[in-house]
């Protein structure tokens, strides 16, 4: 084998400029940029994603390779930053070149910047890998024609190891499990790999190797997979689980190495494994006692699991502070088509639960689901958005996020969609749009498209308002108040620091939607929008 990797053999035309004689090779993982201003914005500022640094981790750990990953929404004081968006890459390949370039799909909104970042990269005979949700069915082959030479389907941090043999030569490509790539053109997608099983084979994620990122917020996990089955949802299978050790072992690095002290645990479901997850709990509670520090933990959880006391209280104990969950909807009929498998009468007294252990909820939800064939639902949008507004004021949510369905590749959502013709082509609303923030399909009659943008804006903007300004002045006076709760110190902090604290994030949210409002009224989307209806009207003539 020479100094070069050879793609000739596997019918891609052309020679790579692997120099497989240097003593040390580098993975460069990209995370791309939002392509605009989101609601996600500035929570990005403050953490990473998990499996960029999951994999990285694991190639660090090869012989002959270092690994960094390179956060573009999170680049802080000394990132290179390009002119318009995301990090110069032309000075990252100058100061320290990179031989391969893994890029991160889990976000499909940064699919446009991502394919251009790896066209960058191959230009320049860098091979380049990409992974993540978005890269399911036709999307495959999307990317490599756009500049990926390799596609990573499912967990890559075994298959990676593999893939860098490959391209240094010792391995034949067509034997690893779980990619897909071109050959004489043709999509070649290799035999799936097994789920992973035993995660105490795997090195605990190093976020030493995010680059330039100031993480406040560290994402940690011990649970993979997703029984529930949610129409719109990409987590799927099996849940795959980690022993609570692992996770305890993790957050105690990290507290002791990296003074962390926020954390969020990115389980689809915590406390699918009820029993396994108390003894965590316990074990938090335990290490929180023996360090004398508390820790600010966030979940995401089942509504439903507010039947389970003993579980709620071994959370609060353990420093869980917040719950995300996702309610999604207060219209039953929504709810029977998205297969939440919870009633909306339910809902209130449910959350209401939630509030008693002393938790904060953040309520993610998702306004104009389309029915399902066969229902007799044609609800006008202003009631539809009352039902919204009543819920979440009724609920006192301490915060929420209010979004439009998004047909993600892969999703059940989609499927169905696809089949009544009433998806936007992305050819006039490109997968930059994917972010919950604009409509991508022909909603249910009487909506509009425009309707139900405007109506999830109105929610969000009924919630997150200018006057928690003065607010938040008024919690800063009351606070000498506490003198009041002597007798009961921490229920009075609780009852203080809830108030203080939502109207805190409840004017913040108003300065996020004031920007994204500004920022929408200067793009082209509602063109865009215009002609994605015209041809969806033409091709419903033709059949």
């Amino acid at each position: 084998m020479t100094g070069l990797f050879n793609r000739d053999k596997l019918g891609f035309g052309f020679v790579d400029m692997f120099d497989s004689s240097k003593k040390r090779h580098r993975l460069r993982v990209v995370i791309p940029a939002y392509p605009a201003f989101n609601i996600y914005s500035r929570i990005a500022r403050t953490t990473t994603a998990l499996g960029p640094v999951c994999v990285a981790t694991a190639v660090n750990e090869m012989e002959g390779w270092d690994a960094e990953v390179v956060d573009e929404n999170n680049l802080r004081r000394y990132g290179p930053r390009d002119k318009l968006i995301g990090a110069d890459h032309e000075f990252l390949q100058r100061r320290r070149p990179a031989d391969v370039v893994g890029f991160y799909g889990g976000l499909t909104s940064t699919i446009p910047r991502l394919y251009k970042l790896a066209r960058f990269y191959k230009d320049k005979g860098i091979v380049t890998i990409a992974g993540g949700q978005h890269f399911a069915e036709e999307n495959m082959a999307e990317a490599l024609h756009s500049g990926i030479d390799y596609v990573v389907i499912g967990e890559a941090e075994q298959t990676i190891k593999e893939l860098l043999r490959a391209v240094e030569g010792k391995q034949d490509v067509s034997d690893i499990k779980g990619i897909a790539y071109l050959s004489d053109g043709q999509v070649v997608c290799t035999p799936a790999r097994e789920p992973l099983t035993d995660f105490d084979k795997l090195p605990l994620p190093d976020f030493s190797l995010v680059r330039y990122a100031k993480i406040s917020i560290y994402p940690v996990e011990r649970t993979r997979g997703c029984a529930m089955a949610c129409e719109f949802c990409t987590v799927k299978g099996k849940p795959r689980y980690a022993l609570p050790e692992r996770l305890l072992e993790h957050i105690s690095f990290l507290v002791e190495t990296r003074s962390a002290r926020h954390f969020f645990i990115v389980d689809d479901l915590f406390g699918q494994q009820r029993d396994e997850t108390i003894r965590l709990c316990n074990m938090l509670r335990d290490y929180q006692k023996g360090i004398n520090r508390r820790l600010v933990i966030t979940v995401q959880i089942r509504l439903d699991k507010a039947r389970d006391p003993e579980l709620l209280a071994a959370m609060q104990q353990a420093s869980i502070r917040t719950v995300a969950i996702g309610f999604e909807s207060p219209i039953e009929e929504e709810l029977a088509a998205m297969n939440k498998r919870v009633r909306a009468e339910d809902m209130l007294s449910l959350t209401r639960i939630y509030h008693k252990f002393g938790f904060l909820v953040h309520g993610m939800f998702i306004f104009g689901y389309p029915k399902t064939e066969g229902v007799n639902f044609n609800m006008p949008v202003k009631e539809r958005a009352k039902y919204f507004r009543t819920f979440i004021k009724r609920a006192k949510i301490d915060t929420v996020q209010v979004l439009l369905p998004v047909p993600l590749a892969g999703t059940q959502l989609r499927h169905r969609l696809a089949r009544q013709n009433r998806i936007y082509s992305t050819d006039d609303v490109g997968w930059e749009y994917y972010d919950g923030s604009f409509p991508l399909f022909e909603p249910d009659e009487p909506m509009s498209a425009e309707e139900m943008q405007q109506s999830a804006r109105k929610i969000m903007g009924r919630f997150y308002q200018f006057k928690y300004m003065f607010l938040i002045a008024a919690s800063i006076f009351s606070f000498p108040g506490l003198v009041f709760f002597l007798h009961n110190l921490e229920f009075g902090w609780r009852r203080w620091y809830r108030d203080w604290r939502n109207r805190l994030i409840r004017f913040g949210g108003w300065i996020t939607i004031r920007r994204w409002t500004s920022q929408f009224r200067n793009d082209d989307f509602s063109q865009k929008l215009h002609k994605a209806k015209e041809h969806l009207r033409t091709q419903a003539e033709r059949a």
